[in-house]
């Protein structure tokens, strides 16, 4: 696929894109944030600035739009995006697929965190005792989750931006 980013790297991102690929990049944007975000809530607690108490309202409320929002964005993605690029431009089928795994391992990703959360809010709102061994297994898998999605959106973007670039939007 680095025929696509050779043609049209990132340092040209810069001018006009095409509306869907402005879009694609503001999602992309707003996930790393909130990635960001959800890093510093488990950094804090991990330095003792937060008890389990405070990690509960600085991380859970930013992780549940988060793992709605990834959702949602990754079954557009599949069913209704990636099939039309297979049509725009038969050579990326195999950027398409790789990209369609990926999804799957980030939804594995998507649901540890979801389980994990779960755990910990049950525990804070019942004021369990197991709350901080939650909140250190919740981060932990926050911790492991975030290399791959970024290096998704990273993969992702170097594939759909050029293309929407270069082929443009696709039939809605």
């Amino acid at each position: 696929m680095l025929y696509l980013r050779n043609a049209f790297p990132r340092e040209r991102w810069t001018g006009a894109l095409p509306e869907t690929a402005a879009f694609w990049l503001q999602m992309h944007a707003g996930f790393r944030a909130q990635q960001v975000q959800m890093a510093d809530a488990a950094a804090r607690w991990r330095s003792d600035a937060l008890d389990p108490h405070g990690l509960h309202a600085a991380l859970l409320p930013t992780l549940q739009a988060f793992l709605g929002h990834l959702d949602g964005h990754h079954r557009v993605e599949s069913g209704h995006y990636f099939p039309q690029f297979r049509l725009i431009e038969p050579r990326i089928q195999t950027g398409l697929d790789l990209l369609d795994r990926d999804h799957d391992a980030i939804h594995a990703h998507l649901d540890a965190l979801y389980h994990s959360a779960v755990a910990f809010h049950q525990a804070v709102a019942g004021q369990s005792p197991g709350a901080p061994d939650l909140a250190h297994r919740l981060t932990d898998v926050l911790d492991r989750a975030a290399p791959d999605l970024i290096r998704h959106l990273d993969d992702e973007e170097d594939i759909v931006i050029p293309l929407l670039a270069l082929k443009g939007e696709p039939a809605a």
